[in-house]
């Protein structure tokens, strides 16, 4: 990590952090990025169903998916207009 880098973890844990990815599994590895991609998508759809309490379940799945997904494939794919309709 570069020294211009902000970095709230103490060196001797990120050193241990670092040790224990290395000696992770590929299968192990990829555990806990799924993991950590589902935390995330669902943190995304609570904060959709904060924003949009009467949306029903498309409308939920479009707003969550329209976080990653690029303008134009939304609206190829699903006739969702991010910009119209919002994330």
């Amino acid at each position: 990590m570069s020294s211009d880098t902000p970095n709230d973890t103490h060196a001797t844990i990120e050193t241990y952090l670092v040790d224990g990815y290395r000696i992770m599994s590929h299968a192990q590895k990829i555990e806990c990025v799924r993991s950590l991609t589902r935390a995330v998508q669902e943190l995304a759809l609570h904060d959709v169903r904060r924003r949009y309490p009467d949306a029903d379940e498309r409308e939920l799945a479009l707003r969550v998916a329209s976080r990653w997904l690029d303008p134009q494939l939304m609206v190829r794919a699903f006739g969702w207009d991010v910009g119209k309709e919002g994330y």
